[in-house]
């Protein structure tokens, strides 16, 4: 698929919505960064931002680009992971006087970050990608940390997005990895939004659906590729993410690409910011816990739908919430009270069990999910000897409740509640 023949948008025979996408310019090849100077051409002053580490990859082309132009710059430290929460939107913020563009260098936080800035302050940005590592830089959301919850935001795309292969394929390795693992969490997040089509109605579109699954068959063929960092391998997973990140433009929803996949990542990377602990680059997180929700399936189409409902008691939950949550526990349960996730299933799952078996078994299985992992050389022990299996278990039990999305998770609890386990 040529990504710029659908940026002007698509009307679709499948589901008979006009899909549009509002991005004008996507560059992906190498010497991408000299674009910029004529797509800045009508703007005055600029503001750009990054961090010292992407900053470092792309800060010169960049520069050289905007040659002649009045532009400052926001550079946050490389010491440490940027959190994009209350605190960074506030130091990109207070340089926004006399802006008329934001250029935003670097992968998933920073595009978060300035994609959130410049939507609420009316202000057009660019993104110039430093790494293959995820699939925001198409996609209307921005993945925010906002009051402690892991929440994203409606934002507006971007103008333009530069996406230099030669950079890209000298990303860190375990980013590259990253986006090759954000790829294969596509099966997870289609199933699920397959799985919510059938038990709550849903809108489901094929077109989407078969576009974002052959993303993932294009990324699978050049994952070999990927090791060596093969420029035009890189190019392709580079794609697939932008595609998929249209994708969720065209669906008005991050469906296409987020589950209970994304939950289980989010549950890491929230609870590792309470607790000063460590955790894994988003992608990676991600495709890891793609494995567990292929076992969670199989686990499902293991066993018999039980006669009733589950249902933990009021007080028992506040209580494991706040223990699971700290200081964050209020704002789930204020979160699924709003929402009503809690609620019997039972009927909807025995009305609809054939159907629901035969979306579950699409999902590829435990083993063959490892098998794509191996293959990008992605050590399943370390997502094990990180986290153990105790922390897992209560990330498939209580990941849930930081999202107001439906997924097999939610069939999980309400079929299986929260005493069992899985290897």
């Amino acid at each position: 698929m040529d990504i710029n023949s659908i940026l002007n948008g698509v009307k679709c025979d499948a589901c008979g919505r006009m899909h549009n996408c509002t991005i004008k310019y996507i560059y992906i090849e190498k010497d991408a960064c000299a674009h910029l100077s004529e797509l800045c051409r009508n703007y005055g002053q600029i503001l750009v931002v990054a961090d010292e580490n992407t900053f470092l990859a792309s800060g010169d082309k960049v520069e050289n680009a905007l040659s002649g132009k009045d532009y400052k710059k926001v550079i946050f430290s490389g010491k440490s992971v940027v959190i994009p929460d209350e605190d960074a939107i506030e130091t990109v913020r207070k340089e926004l006087d006399g802006v008329d563009l934001i250029i935003g260098i670097g992968s998933g936080v920073i595009q978060d970050l300035c994609k959130y800035v410049a939507h609420f302050a009316h202000i057009p940005y660019m993104v110039v990608a430093t790494a293959p590592s995820m699939d925001g830089y198409a996609s209307s959301g921005a993945a925010m940390i906002l009051k402690g919850m892991k929440e994203t935001v409606s934002a507006t795309l971007p103008y333009a997005i530069i996406a230099d292969t030669e950079v890209l394929k000298n990303a860190p390795m375990d980013m590259i990895k990253a986006g090759y693992g954000d790829i294969i969490g596509k099966y997870s997040a289609l199933n699920d939004w397959k799985l919510a089509t059938a038990v709550n109605g849903e809108y489901f579109c094929k077109y989407i659906y078969d576009t974002t699954y052959d993303m993932i068959l294009k990324t699978l063929d050049v994952a070999s590729g990927l090791l060596k960092r093969d420029e035009n391998s890189v190019k392709i997973l580079t794609e697939a993410l932008m595609i998929v990140g249209i994708m969720m433009s065209f669906a008005t929803t991050s469906r296409p690409a987020s589950g209970s996949e994304h939950h289980l990542s989010h549950f890491f990377e929230i609870t590792g910011i309470i607790n000063g602990e460590e955790y894994f680059p988003h992608g990676i997180d991600v495709v890891y816990s793609t494995v567990i929700t292929s076992k969670i399936r199989e686990f499902i189409l293991n066993n018999e739908f039980p006669s009733s409902s589950y249902k933990m008691e009021r007080s028992a939950y506040e209580s494991k919430m706040k223990e699971v949550y700290s200081v964050i526990a209020d704002e789930c349960i204020k979160l699924q009270d709003r929402i009503g996730n809690y609620k019997d299933r039972l009927s909807i799952y025995k009305a609809k069990e054939d159907e629901i078996r035969d979306i579950l078994s699409e999902m590829p299985t435990p083993d063959e999910i490892i098998r794509m992992l191996e293959i990008a050389e992605i050590d399943l022990s370390e997502f094990y000897n990180l986290y153990g299996k105790d922390k897992i278990n209560t990330a498939i039990h209580y990941a849930k409740d930081l999202k107001d999305r439906y997924t097999v998770l939610w069939m999980y609890y309400d079929l299986f509640g929260v005493e069992n386990e899985i290897d």
